[in-house]
């Protein structure tokens, strides 16, 4: 594997988590082109955010040394990077509009 199937692999992981949270929580979701939006921004943000604790594709490689453990977590993080994306994404969007309607 190479760093960038790493991080597609992880966007692709954000996007699935936030559409399943979507679905099976109907109060939190934007639709598919909403959740996959979000899935996509929230899991790179926080793929990002942890990744410079050494959790980035290319630490996972390791100079082609393959970190199975490294990719898990990757993968974990990517999963709640959708999931909570999604989750804030709601809140703002329920904040905004309480505020509209004041």
């Amino acid at each position: 594997m190479t760093g960038t199937l790493i991080s597609l692999i992880s966007i692709l992981i954000g996007i699935i988590s936030a559409n399943l949270f979507g679905y099976f929580n109907k109060k939190y979701t934007f639709g598919f082109k909403g959740n996959t939006l979000i899935g996509v921004f929230g899991s790179v943000l926080l793929i990002k955010s942890f990744g410079r604790l050494g959790f980035d594709p290319w630490s996972i490689m390791n100079n082609g040394d393959f970190d199975g453990l490294r990719l898990l977590i990757n993968i974990v993080v990517s999963a709640l990077g959708g999931l909570l994306g999604l989750v804030f994404a709601k809140w703002i969007y329920l904040k905004m509009n309480k505020k509209l309607e004041n």
